[in-house]
């Protein structure tokens, strides 16, 4: 993408949201980011197997 579509693109959210929602719209998107690595966080950590634990049951002899 070249620099004036950058520019055009950034005028557009400009006009479309205004100036004021934008560090609203900055903080959500922000704060979504942040959740969305939490829960992808939780799910590979819970795809992953536990290692057997060794109960004294196993070991009685």
């Amino acid at each position: 993408m070249k620099p004036a579509h950058i520019i055009i693109l950034l005028v557009v959210i400009i006009v479309v949201f205004g100036a004021a929602k934008l560090p609203d719209i900055a903080r959500s998107i922000g704060q979504s980011a942040k959740i969305l690595k939490k829960e992808m966080k939780e799910l590979t950590e819970d795809d992953k197997p536990n290692p057997p634990s060794q109960n004294s049951t196993e070991n009685n002899n």
